[in-house]
């Protein structure tokens, strides 16, 4: 490259920093980028390789930098916009900035307002005595919208809640279901590692909160692990004889093409034992009902930097 000081500097240079240069450029975070690069913002225009670069288009360039570590929380070097009229000077350590944005492209300095609201029943309010099974879908407008919600540090909530009472079954239900059975946070495990979001270090599947020791929690299985069959990516199981069998378990897969999530949860009933229906959880999401609920909501990314929001606003339909 013949980008260095005291070089003569080139459009396929500036091109390079834009979108050209391998594993380190511009657009491959910010514009469209592919598999678990890309926000889906509007793309910074490469130039004609005979055209004379601008102190404006330099200084948008250096703006993207500025805003890729702004949204993934990477120290930029500081630099000055060069202004018209001015000799464009090299700006330094571009390649290296872009290199740690490339590196921590999944990290989000910010998180977007919590999600509540879904369509059909996410509660069982009948008596049951076998296995119940709640599944979640979310749909996004497009494959590439999935990424970019995930890309850009989305990420989903599962819960479970039961505190309905009158038959055998009910004292350990409510137990598994409030007591050790956690909240599990789904996000894209991005670069194949975890993604710091709001301050907080997510592994692609996490557990908040339950004082149960899960038989499963697939800890680095994320979006980009998934596949069309289904995953078990958590399980708790009863702590008291004879329930001890009985348990929750949470399965994820993709859909349609890359353009759905779908969360499947087994309440697996193996005693057999009555349990309680109840009253229902509704839509939006704010508190549970008594009855036996699998709730899952989402955080979208923070629009503070991506102000495109290319990732739209996801649907989830529920149903037992």
């Amino acid at each position: 490259m013949t980008y260095s000081s005291g070089s003569l500097i080139l459009a396929t240079d500036y091109n390079g920093f834009v979108s050209t240069n391998a594993g380190a450029n511009v657009n491959d975070i910010w514009s469209t980028g592919s598999g678990d690069k890309g926000y889906g913002e509007t793309a910074v225009p490469t130039v004609s390789t005979s055209a004379t670069i601008t102190a404006t288009q330099w200084a948008t360039l250096n703006n993207r930098i500025a805003s890729l570590g702004s949204q993934t929380g990477t120290t930029i070097t500081s630099r000055t916009n060069p202004v018209a009229g001015d000799t464009i000077g090299i700006l330094a350590a571009l390649n290296t900035d872009l290199t740690n944005c490339t590196t921590n492209r999944g990290n989000a300095v910010g998180t977007g307002s919590q999600y509540t609201t879904f369509s059909g029943s996410t509660s069982y309010t009948s008596n049951w005595s076998g296995t119940l099974t709640f599944t979640h879908t979310i749909s996004f407008a497009s494959a590439d919208a999935a990424r970019y919600f995930f890309n850009a540090g989305g990420r989903f909530k599962w819960e479970v809640n039961k505190t309905s009472t009158g038959n055998g079954g009910d004292p350990e239900w409510n137990d598994l279901a409030n007591t050790l059975t956690g909240d599990i946070f789904f996000t894209g495990r991005v670069n194949g590692t975890s993604q710091t979001i709001a301050g907080t270090s997510y592994t692609g599947t996490q557990k908040s909160g339950g004082t149960g020791s899960p038989n499963t929690l697939a800890t680095t299985t994320g979006w980009y692990q998934l596949t069309t069959s289904d995953t078990l990516i958590y399980r708790q199981y009863a702590d008291s004889s004879p329930y001890t069998n009985n348990n929750i378990a949470l399965y994820a897969r993709t859909a349609s093409s890359g353009t759905q999530l779908v969360f499947t949860t087994n309440w697996v009933n193996s005693e057999g034992d009555t349990t309680s229906g109840g009253s229902a959880t509704g839509s939006p999401f704010s508190s549970f009902g008594t009855a036996p609920a699998t709730v899952v909501t989402y955080f979208p990314p923070s629009a503070t930097y991506l102000t495109g929001a290319a990732w739209g606003t996801p649907t989830i339909s529920a149903s037992v």
